[in-house]
């Protein structure tokens, strides 16, 4: 059983494998989308051709070429996506998590997002460098006595363009309590784009001031099937045993905000349920 789930899961991988390596897409020439609201409330989106302060030379998605004055525009924002074909692809703003688990992708200086997992499990996380994130937050469970915390920096040490390797450290204890706390020390590797991409990590759980000599697996998988929608896959392998964690769901996102809705089974079945659902939402902020 354990062998043959094993390579059910790394057929999902290596299919999201091959979509991210058979569609990129050369866009290191395209420009940087912009969209523009005008004061009657119409707006375009496309790309900045030359400006100046009294006006903005302004190409839509469409081609046609507009000459905007400054004082016609309300509202003036960058996009996170890119252009390509003459359509705009919006980027999946919450692109350095998969349901629960990170990806290898680094959070940009000044960017960020407030997440809440399962309603009562918030979590914020800023980039303080390009390559070096700090992440935290407390549970929020009604009429418990004692709260769970938890803390997430991520360094991210090679950023390239279609691969990121990061490690990071979860820390998890309760407040009110002399408990030290577990957690895990991870590595964690993303191969791909935003169309679709492959994460792969191995974690070593700690406690007591001790750390575990053999690490869980983490497979995990991402594939864009329109410009708002994405699939997504999250599964966790412990070392010598034959029961696993799997999930699969969607996401819906938007220039800022993503929600994913996912379920949860194990390969031992969870005590007569065959899944539980997962929720998750995301607010982005910071540079684009």
């Amino acid at each position: 059983m354990r062998s043959r789930s094993i390579l059910l899961l790394a057929s999902l991988c290596s299919f999201v494998c091959l979509h991210a390596v058979h569609a990129q897409e050369d866009t290191s020439a395209t420009k940087k989308p912009h969209r523009i609201i005008l004061k009657d409330g119409s707006e375009v989106i496309g790309t900045i051709e030359a400006e100046d302060s009294s006006q903005v030379e302004f190409k839509t998605l469409s081609g046609v070429s507009m000459r905007i004055p400054r004082g016609q525009i309300k509202e003036f924002e960058r996009l996170s996506g890119e252009i390509v074909g003459g359509e705009y692809k919006r980027f999946d703003p919450n692109h350095t998590r998969l349901f629960f688990a990170p990806t290898a992708r680094p959070l940009k200086q000044g960017q960020g997002y407030f997440s809440a997992y399962q309603i009562f499990f918030p979590f914020v996380a800023v980039g303080v460098t390009d390559f070096l994130s700090l992440a935290g937050g407390i549970s929020l469970i009604p009429g418990a006595k004692e709260q769970i915390y938890y803390l997430a920096p991520k360094l991210t040490p090679l950023h390239l363009e279609n691969i990121d390797v990061s490690a990071g450290v979860l820390y998890i204890n309760a407040t009110g309590t002399d408990f030290s706390g577990v957690g895990i020390v991870y590595g964690v590797g993303t191969y791909g784009k935003q169309d679709a991409a492959l994460t792969a990590g191995l974690g070593w759980g700690f406690a007591q001031g001790e750390v575990s000599n053999k690490p869980i697996l983490m497979l995990g998988g991402e594939l864009r099937i329109s410009n708002s929608i994405k699939l997504l896959t999250e599964n966790w392998i412990p070392p010598g045993t034959d029961v696993f964690l799997y999930s699969f769901g969607i996401r819906f996102f938007g220039e800022s905000l993503a929600a994913d809705l996912g379920l949860i089974g194990s390969s031992k079945g969870l005590n007569g349920f065959p899944f539980i659902p997962w929720v998750g939402f995301a607010y982005n902020f910071g540079a684009k």
